[in-house]
């Protein structure tokens, strides 16, 4: 499901940035991007994450951004000086051989920068990552709690449905033997007794969808049983709305009366619509 969150410390070497972005996945995908002074930490992170986040595709940033003045720039004297020797001993062979300041200060190790110390920042990073985790994680559980709501919502109008199939079945089953009765009573010869019984008990099995409601209260109880538990849910969602979906089929198929056939349509309407959200589920 998605969730996002950021934070930011300040630090000595300038304000320490953090942001955690996430759309649903399937599997746990982490993508980061850090600067250069926190490449080193990348292996960590990742750790870090996967430890508190088991699915979706997450983005990770991490920036540093240094305050005016934190740092402070210095000249390596030495090294100077040994450039300086060097450029004497060239100059008989080089003698138009000019450097200006410039070009003295972009050479390599010349000007220097208290840098930041690296254990002390990646301390800070880490810190920072676990409190921005704290306030992913509480998004993501309170989005999960709405969709939860919403699903359950829907199961019981799912429940609703088939109580009240249940309840029109007795006059579905009379109805089909007042009409079996009344066409043969309009045939020219009498049926045997006995016959109609059985023709008539035929066709009241083929109809009777006792088993489709009974397995559809299973389901609903499973679903509600699933959300209670603390570990991942959605593949386990994916299979009971399988189930849903075949039971709503089978009492479609076997549907006499507009008003069961328009049940089967409504559930097929509300699996639908758990589906998508289910699809949001971590």
């Amino acid at each position: 499901m998605t969730a996002y969150a950021s934070g930011e410390r300040s630090t000595p070497w300038g304000t320490l940035g953090c942001e955690l972005r996430a759309v649903n996945h399937r599997f746990l995908e982490l993508g980061t991007r850090l600067p250069e002074e926190l490449r080193v930490l990348e292996p960590a992170l990742r750790e870090r994450v996967s430890g508190r986040v088991a699915r979706g595709k997450v983005d990770l940033a991490l920036r540093l951004r240094q305050a005016e003045g934190a740092l402070s720039l210095q000249v390596d004297e030495a090294l100077v000086a040994r450039l300086g020797e060097l450029a004497g001993s060239l100059r008989g062979h080089f003698p138009d051989l000019r450097t200006g300041l410039v070009e003295l200060l972009q050479f390599p190790g010349v000007l220097q920068s208290q840098a930041a110390d690296p254990a002390e920042l990646q301390g800070e990073a880490l810190a920072l990552l676990d409190e921005v985790l704290d306030e992913f994680l509480a998004s993501r559980e309170r989005e999960g709690g709405k969709l939860v709501a919403a699903i359950l919502e829907r199961v019981d109008g799912i429940e609703r449905i088939a109580g009240e199939v249940r309840t029109l079945v007795p006059a579905i089953r009379e109805g089909q033997r007042t009409k079996l009765e009344a066409r043969l009573a309009d045939l020219a010869q009498a049926a045997d007794p006995g016959r109609v019984e059985q023709e008539l008990v035929l066709s009241l099995q083929k109809l009777d969808v006792d088993e489709e409601l009974d397995r559809l209260s299973s389901h609903v109880d499973e679903i509600r049983r699933v959300f209670r538990q603390p570990e991942p849910v959605g593949r386990r969602l994916d299979f009971l709305l399988q189930e849903f979906n075949r039971e709503a089929n089978t009492l479609g198929s076997k549907s006499v009366d507009a008003r069961t056939t328009r049940a089967a349509v409504e559930l097929k309407v509300l699996i639908d619509q758990i589906r998508e959200q289910v699809q949001n589920i971590e």
